[in-house]
C-alpha cells in the first residue's frame, strides 16, 4: 500500500479546525521520507443540503510552498465538501532534517504521496464521493499529470496559475533541455543561479496576504534549485505541450497579466511576478477536452492571495464553475 499511514489525526500548526495526518513514503538516498495531510471538514448539521456534499478536494500547492491557507478551505467546506491539502515529501510539515527542500528528479515519484492521501480520505476509482483535485502552481502541473497517468478518478481538475510551461517558453524550453539534462545526469544535487528575487514574496506581504510563520517552510527567495529537479520540470512541460488528457473537466484560473521579475514595481501586486500568464493560457489547451480559462483581473500568482477584489472575483468564479460541474457530473 502506497503512502502507509503512521499515525492518527492530530491538531495542525492552522489552529482550531484544522487536522493533520502523517504518512510514512518509501525511504530514498536522504533517509525517512513521508508526506502530511491536512483536513478541514464541513458541519455535518448543516451540510447536508449543500451542493458539494458528496465532493471530497484535494489541494497541492506549489514550489518553496506549503498549505497555509484557511479561507480557501473554507469556501470548500461551506459548500459542503471535505476539504484536504497534501504537503508534498519535502515540503513544509513533511520537510525533514538534512533533505534538499522540494528536491525531486521524476514527477511521477510524488504518484505515491497523491496516491497515499486518497487512500487515507476513502478515495480511488470505487469511491462514493466525488474527487476534485486543485493545484497552484507547480502543484497545478502535477495534478495534471498525474490525472492524465490515472484517467477516471477524478471528476474535475482546478488549477490556480499552474506552472505548465517554463517562463521561457517553449522555444527557450528546447534550447535549455539538453544542458539540463546533461548536469541533471551528472550532478544533480548542483548549484544553479538564484533567479527568485523575493518580489513575489513582497507582493503578499504588501497584500497582508503571506504564510504567517514557519519561514524555512516557505523562504522568502525560494528554495534552492537545482539540475536534477529542474530537469523533471522540464521534461513535465515538454508532455504538457505534446497535449495530455486528464479525462475530467479543468477550470484553469489566472492573472489577466505578468509582470517580469527583474526589479520591484508595484504592478507586483496587481499581477502574475512568476509566469507568462499567457504562455499558460495556452497550454492549458493541451491539458483536457474541457478546459476552461478565466482570467482575473489584478490578481497575483495565487489568485487567492489577491487583493480582496480581485480575490472575491476568483471566488466567484470558481463557484459558480464548481457547483455547475457538480451538477453535471
Amino acid at each position: 500500500m502506497s503512502g502507509r499511514k503512521s499515525s492518527g489525526w492530530t491538531l495542525d500548526v492552522l489552529g482550531q479546525g484544522f487536522e493533520q495526518y502523517t504518512l510514512e513514503l518509501q525511504p530514498d538516498d536522504e533517509g525517512d521520507v513521508v508526506a502530511t495531510v491536512v483536513r478541514h471538514l464541513p458541519n455535518p448539521l448543516t451540510a447536508w443540503n449543500k451542493p458539494l456534499r458528496n465532493v471530497d478536494v484535494l489541494y497541492v500547492h506549489g514550489w518553496s510552498d506549503y498549505f497555509f491557507q484557511r479561507e480557501e478551505a473554507r469556501f470548500f467546506t461551506e459548500l459542503g465538501a471535505r476539504f484536504y491539502a497534501l504537503d508534498l515529501r519535502k515540503y513544509g510539515r513533511s520537510l525533514r532534517d538534512g533533505q534538499t527542500p522540494g528536491y525531486i528528479t521524476d514527477l511521477a515519484t510524488y504518484d505515491e504521496d497523491i496516491e497515499g492521501a486518497i487512500q487515507l480520505i476513502g478515495q480511488g476509482r470505487n469511491a462514493s464521493r466525488l474527487l476534485v483535485l486543485v493545484g497552484h502552481s507547480t502543484g497545478g502541473l502535477i495534478l495534471t499529470l498525474w490525472a492524465a497517468r490515472h484517467p477516471g478518478v477524478a471528476a474535475a481538475l482546478i488549477l490556480n496559475s499552474p506552472w505548465l510551461e517554463l517562463q521561457i517558453g517553449s522555444l527557450g524550453r528546447a534550447a535549455l533541455a539538453p544542458i539540463v539534462g546533461v548536469r541533471a545526469r551528472y550532478e544533480p544535487r548542483g548549484t544553479q543561479p538564484v533567479v527568485d528575487l523575493g518580489f513575489y514574496t513582497r507582493a503578499q506581504h504588501d497584500l497582508g496576504a503571506g504564510a504567517e510563520a514557519y519561514p524555512a517552510w516557505r523562504p522568502e527567495r525560494g528554495f534552492p534549485t537545482h539540475p536534477g529537479w529542474l530537469n523533471a520540470i522540464i521534461l513535465g512541460h515538454s508532455k504538457i505541450a505534446e497535449g495530455v488528457d486528464v479525462g475530467c473537466p479543468v477550470l484553469v484560473l489566472l492573472s489577466m497579466r505578468s509582470t517580469p521579475p527583474v526589479r520591484w514595481v508595484t504592478a507586483m501586486t496587481s499581477s502574475d511576478s512568476v509566469l507568462v500568464v499567457d504562455d499558460i493560457a495556452r497550454a492549458s489547451l493541451k491539458i483536457g477536452k474541457l478546459v476552461t480559462v478565466a482570467r482575473i483581473e489584478d490578481a497575483i500568482h495565487d489568485v487567492f492571495l489577491s487583493a480582496p477584489g480581485a480575490r472575491a472575483e476568483a471566488y466567484a468564479v470558481l463557484r459558480n464553475w464548481v457547483v455547475a460541474a457538480h451538477t453535471s457530473l
